[in-house]
């Protein structure tokens, strides 16, 4: 494994995880939440996506051939899943957020991990596995993903605690 390939796998799961947008998102769901709740949530979350994208390393590859399904089919699959997300933020979602008083409890952070880990993500993560590994053990691609996770979670908490909330949106 070259140092070539870790840089390569890593600018694309940083690129794809997008740690900026991830700390908007959270600075968005932890406003009002105290410093504690808002590391703790920071770390839940981080641990999450890690988790996510460790397994797709590891069982992805696996996991598609179990069910026939090759993996060039599944990067055209994941580059449509990835268009079609792209078309709809720049179409814009007209529904608006409601809250009630059963809303008024503490802010899921299931958003945040479906953001960061999106099939996208997850197709960029098991197409590094596949790519870069010449052994069973996919390093490079966990490599890449642990050290974008080191990078994003304090991201998180640094625009949630530097007043990264600036309104309705993010």
């Amino acid at each position: 494994m070259s140092i070539q390939e870790h840089l390569q796998a890593f600018v694309t799961v940083i690129s794809l995880v997008n740690p900026a947008i991830c700390a908007a998102m959270f600075s968005r769901i932890e406003a009002g939440q105290s410093p504690r709740t808002q590391f703790l949530d920071a770390t839940k979350a981080s641990i999450a996506i890690l988790i996510i994208l460790i397994l797709a390393a590891l069982f992805g590859i696996q996991v598609l051939n179990q069910f026939g399904v090759s993996l060039n089919a599944f990067q055209v699959a994941g580059g449509g899943v990835l268009a079609w997300m792209g078309f709809g933020m720049l179409k814009g979602d007209s529904a608006k957020a409601q809250t009630s008083q059963d809303n008024q409890q503490k802010p899921s952070l299931t958003p945040l991990i479906l953001f960061a880990a999106s099939p996208g993500t997850i197709t960029g993560v098991i197409t590094i596995a596949v790519n870069h590994s010449r052994t069973r053990l996919p390093l490079t691609a966990i490599v890449a993903v642990c050290v974008t996770m080191l990078l994003t979670w304090p991201v998180m908490i640094a625009v949630t605690r530097l007043g990264g909330h600036q309104g309705p949106g993010f």
